[in-house]
């Protein structure tokens, strides 16, 4: 419990020094100020409840790099650093974001891997909200640097990494459903990411200065996240998805913001098109990916309602489609062939499986193209049929004269008859039972058609 509070107590001390600007030194801005991210690495590696252990070295090591960048910036308090040592500074914080963009979300995933599709929404998201800030925030940044180039990539990479950074966490939050370890984190990186806005413009204004209360904001931001690591999440693994108006709001911002630049170049600053461009293009894999899953879906209820060897729908089919049926007018006729077992047992299952695809032939070209003709399985069929019982029984018997002659398999006659029972739809849910009874009844007595 004592290194859940290190870090807050330091913090806490280092916040109340700028109460009194005479009391600061260089204990205070190197010792002091950089033992907080020393705490904030080892809460997130010795936090207890995480279900990603990918998430802990990877935030554990980003934290690091800033902790480095940070020691670099403080030890220029007292003595100028040469440009070289500068730029190793400025990387280092630089590398702190793709290691958080990677591992950030990762810690809300509560033991499940994000589906592709996930994947896609949260960098969807990300990058056109990022398209959005980096057009309202950053084009008024780049004059002031005078085309330095280092000044002006940095620049344009923290702010934008913010809203990356923001934008996919509040994606995986939203997919995962809020916790206090999710809006803790959400909390921790909007105020890093304010610090670094409000750092980028004190800088423009000329009205920065080293150890002033600016800096505890990156502190608060980075204590804030390594503390969300030792805060419950979600328990539960369903998933809540991420919301279709974010998606539809960064595809259609991004496509505005193109078109404005396509009929007003240079209204807004060059840079702006890799992201946007980018957030088009993720969109359009994300919906042939969506396009690809549907039809595979949609291709396995199919299968899951056929049967394979006839092609025709399926007991389950035909059940599902009953439900349907109890508000029309029609009937159930139920078949089941009489003489195909002798026909199994002297020519064998091969030719057997033929007659039944030839029976299902003759069965589908004798119905009208509204019913629906299914197997039930082994050498039962059935079939719903609208309109009234009279054409029911005129289909019956049409049914049963299409076996009045042999089927041909392999150079031989075979010779089955079917017998079929008839229930009318009065809208009571035992047509099934009703039909089923019928046909035992034509089957037991030799009717070949019965009807109930």
């Amino acid at each position: 419990m004592w290194l859940r509070a290190a870090a807050p107590a330091f913090l806490g001390l280092h916040l109340a020094l700028n109460l009194f600007p005479s009391k600061k030194g260089v204990w205070s801005e190197i010792y002091l100020y950089n033992v907080v991210p020393l705490c904030a690495i080892a809460l997130v590696l010795t936090a207890p409840r995480i279900n990603d252990r990918i998430a802990q070295p990877l935030i554990a090591m980003a934290i690091t790099l800033w902790f480095g960048g940070s020691l670099i910036s403080s030890f220029s308090i007292n003595r100028s650093i040469s440009p070289s040592l500068q730029l190793v500074a400025n990387f280092a914080y630089l590398l702190f974001y793709p290691l958080a963009i990677l591992g950030l979300p990762r810690l809300l995933s509560t033991g499940r891997k994000f589906s592709l599709l996930e994947i896609f929404d949260g960098s969807i998201i990300g990058l056109g909200l990022s398209t959005l800030g980096a057009t309202l925030f950053l084009k008024p940044v780049l004059p002031h640097f005078d085309g330095q180039l280092s000044e002006s990539l940095f620049a344009v990479i923290y702010p934008v990494a913010d809203l990356i950074l923001i934008s996919l966490t509040l994606a995986a939050v939203l997919a995962q459903g809020f916790s206090y370890r999710g809006c803790m984190l959400i909390l921790g990186i909007s105020i890093f990411a304010l610090t670094d806005f409000l750092f980028l413009g004190m800088l423009i204004r000329g009205t920065y200065t080293f150890s002033s209360l600016i800096d505890d904001g990156w502190l608060v931001g980075i204590t804030l996240i390594s503390s969300s690591f030792w805060f419950r999440g979600r328990d539960s693994l369903e998933e809540h998805g991420t919301s279709p108006s974010l998606i539809a709001l960064s595809v259609f911002l991004s496509a505005t913001l193109l078109a404005l630049i396509a009929l007003r170049p240079g209204i807004f600053p060059s840079f702006v098109l890799f992201p946007a461009i980018a957030t088009l293009l993720l969109a359009f894999i994300r919906m042939t990916i969506a396009l690809k899953a549907a039809r595979n879906i949609s291709h396995e209820r199919i299968l899951a309602r056929t049967d394979e060897l006839t092609g025709l729908p399926n007991r389950r089919k035909l059940i599902s489609e009953i439900e349907i049926f109890m508000d029309k007018t029609g009937s159930l006729l139920l078949l089941d062939l009489d003489g195909f077992k002798p026909v199994n047992d002297a020519y064998g299952h091969l030719t057997g499986d033929k007659v039944l695809q030839q029976v299902a032939l003759r069965f589908s070209r004798s119905l009208p193209h509204s019913a629906l003709l299914a197997r039930l399985g082994g050498d039962e069929f059935g079939v719903l049929v609208e309109g009234s019982y009279e054409s029911a029984m005129d289909i019956a018997l049409a049914l049963r004269a299409t076996l009045s002659y042999p089927f041909s398999i392999d150079d031989e006659n075979i010779h089955i008859g079917v017998s079929i029972g008839v229930a009318a739809n009065n809208g009571s849910a035992d047509l099934l039972r009703r039909a089923d009874d019928a046909m035992y009844r034509a089957k037991r007595e030799g009717l070949g058609v019965c009807r109930l």
